[in-house]
């Protein structure tokens, strides 16, 4: 999972490059035009950028430029444009972008392209290493390791459970989780969160004496070694 910041201003497309970053597990804050993108980059690290070239108030070659500027190569920047020619790409690449992508473009494509730089930058190597005890993620094969059984998860408990690791050791009540794994703002009156942490609960504690997940009384659950 890497931290990613995405600044496009057609929303549709920033919400369908969202959601299918966040279903690999990525965290995702988005920007819709370069000025806000520059006021998130000054507030918070990210570990990759997505930048649309074509936007109002700061084009995501002057905001790329900018960033290089202050804060140099420490994280890769694509560009995603619809704008094709060797020029195009070449003013990209000048301004300080790894890649550069044309739209429109496959998200598998994207999604490839950025797990080459997160290797490249040693992002994926540092993801490796989430565990809580006896516990460990495979961000690569999207499953989990506890002692010696392999625990296959679906997308959602893969979030899920990376969350709680993230977390372990905190209290996260249902609204939290809800935003911050499913992307909902507000109690929806589901019980999601239950029915997924009952599906955890049965992969990774059901078959081991020491359980890692357990109920808060009163506010939600806690992950704990």
């Amino acid at each position: 999972m890497a931290k990613i910041l995405l600044v496009e201003d057609e929303v549709n497309i920033a919400s369908f490059i969202e959601r299918g970053l966040q279903e690999f597990g990525h965290e995702v804050s988005v920007a819709y035009d370069g000025v806000a993108g520059w006021e998130l980059l000054q507030k918070e690290n990210f570990q990759l950028l997505i930048l649309d070239i074509i936007m109002p108030k700061m084009n995501g070659l002057q905001l790329c430029r900018q960033y290089r500027q202050l804060y140099g190569y420490q994280s890769p920047v694509v560009m995603l444009t619809a704008l094709g020619t060797t020029d195009d790409i070449v003013s990209g690449l000048d301004a300080g972008a790894d890649d550069y992508l044309v739209k429109p473009f496959s998200f598998q494509e994207l999604e490839a392209r950025i797990k080459a730089l997160l290797r490249r930058s040693g992002v994926e190597t540092a993801t490796a290493s989430l565990q809580c005890g006896d516990l460990s993620l495979d961000p690569t094969g999207h499953r989990a390791i506890r002692g010696e059984k392999v625990i296959d998860l679906t997308v959602k408990e893969y979030r899920l459970l990376e969350y709680f690791i993230l977390n372990q050791g905190t209290a996260l009540n249902r609204l939290t989780l809800l935003k911050h794994v499913w992307d909902k703002d507000f109690d929806t009156n589901t019980n999601v969160v239950d029915v997924y942490v009952n599906y955890l609960r049965t992969k990774i504690d059901k078959d081991f004496d020491h359980k890692l997940i357990r109920t808060v009384v009163g506010v939600g659950y806690m992950m704990e070694a």
